[in-house]
């Protein structure tokens, strides 16, 4: 197995349900007598007004890999006024929703002995809830406001896109999306054991990769595992959240081993289009682009201006590219370079396409596929492309 297989970045979510799913579908099913089992007690409770919503249904549910299970649900009355019943075994997020339109939800973090209340309409209840009773809810109604700006900033985003340029729109977003990470901070270091960190805490998870993700993220993250760990000592909550903490720490630890510096990259030894063999180790002392491609690779062949651009500009620095082709026709190969205009010297293959030992070695599953190594030969960056590579080789030179 190879390193980068070994320490290969996944996707990180955090489900926090807690297993509550699974205790709702035991609830609804039979015992082993075959007798329906008995609807345990009613323990907590939301209750309120949401003007205009009269006739519509107000429901809580338990999101789960099996889909929305049903906790409980009520008929508003004509004037608005509601109270909903019902049980849950423990600590974990929850979705009230009202109506049939499944967008028109708010995330709740529920928990036995809760008495909820809420003051609404039926237009502003997604995002003026006014919730109140449980220590969490002052959060989750600043919450829902800050979430409103970002949704409208995204709407407002979109309907210009045409407009601006791909790194305006990135870096709009990213604007945007740090509002939002920068309340939950705040709001999670404030008061890291508030049952609403579930739900602060998913704006501060990696999403695809640790790329452009805040280290910081962590300290954060361990102190709300720390404060549930205090206020819910051996509740699943405080254990599920620990457990993933640590898990994010490790996948962190990982990721970065990839991009400090510390680790060699595997050996390359190939032959170019002329039957001459080319080691990678050959190019120390420069800093190395190793980008693995094809012929028959679109994203690859529209990323190719790209990094021809970017080697004029640094070769004379130290920078070149090590080309490892996954084609199998040699003619096909040696016509991309050509067409694309890759005019560095270093351009490999073995012509087994996906057979080729060096996905195994370098642990890829799609193309294009880039590793940055230094002049000492040691790895420091991973599948960077476009902006990222660009600044990254600026950060270098």
């Amino acid at each position: 197995m190879s390193f980068f297989q070994k320490n290969k970045t996944l996707v990180i979510l955090l489900i926090f349900a807690i297993s509550i799913p699974i205790i709702y579908l035991s609830l609804k099913s039979k015992n082993s007598n075959g007798q329906e089992m008995e609807k345990p007690k009613d323990n907590f409770s939301i209750s309120g007004k949401i003007t205009g919503a009269g006739g519509f249904r107000i429901y809580v549910e338990a999101p789960s890999d099996r889909g929305m299970i049903p906790v409980s649900d009520t008929l508003i009355n004509p004037d608005g006024t509601f109270r909903l019943n019902g049980n849950v075994p423990g600590l974990g997020i929850f979705l009230l929703r009202l109506g049939a339109n499944q967008e028109n939800v708010i995330q709740v973090t529920i928990e036995p002995n809760n008495k909820i209340s809420l003051n609404t309409s039926l237009e502003n209840f997604k995002y003026e809830p006014n919730l109140s009773g449980p220590s969490w809810a002052k959060v989750l109604n600043k919450h829902q406001e800050v979430l409103r700006t970002f949704e409208s900033e995204q709407k407002e985003l979109m309907a210009n896109e045409a407009s601006a340029s791909k790194e305006e729109v990135n870096a709009a977003f990213m604007a945007s999306k740090k509002k939002v990470e920068d309340f939950a901070k705040a709001s999670m270091i404030a008061d890291p054991g508030n049952a609403y960190n579930i739900v602060l805490s998913m704006a501060l998870l990696p999403t695809t990769s640790f790329d452009q993700w805040d280290p910081d993220n962590l300290k954060v993250l361990e102190a709300v595992a720390q404060g549930f760990e205090s206020k819910y000592y051996g509740q699943p909550a405080a254990k599920t959240i620990r457990s993933q903490v640590d898990q994010i720490q490790s996948a962190y630890s990982q990721y970065a081993s990839t991009t400090n510096g510390t680790i060699t990259a595997p050996e390359i030894a190939m032959k170019n289009p002329e039957g001459k063999e080319l080691k990678l180790s050959d190019l120390r002392g420069k800093v190395v682009l190793i980008d693995f491609w094809a012929s028959w690779c679109g994203p690859c062949r529209q990323e190719n201006p790209n990094v021809v651009r970017l080697f004029k500009k640094y070769q004379n620095k130290g920078f070149t590219v090590f080309s490892v082709s996954l084609d199998e026709d040699i003619n096909a190969w040696k016509s991309a370079i050509q067409k694309d205009g890759l005019i560095w010297p270093n351009h490999v293959s073995d012509l087994k396409g996906w057979e080729t030992p060096l996905i195994r070695a370098y642990g890829f599953d799609a193309i294009p596929f880039t590793v940055l190594v230094n002049k000492e030969g040691k790895i420091i960056g991973t599948n960077l492309r476009g902006e990222q590579l660009e600044q990254k080789l600026e950060e270098l030179f």
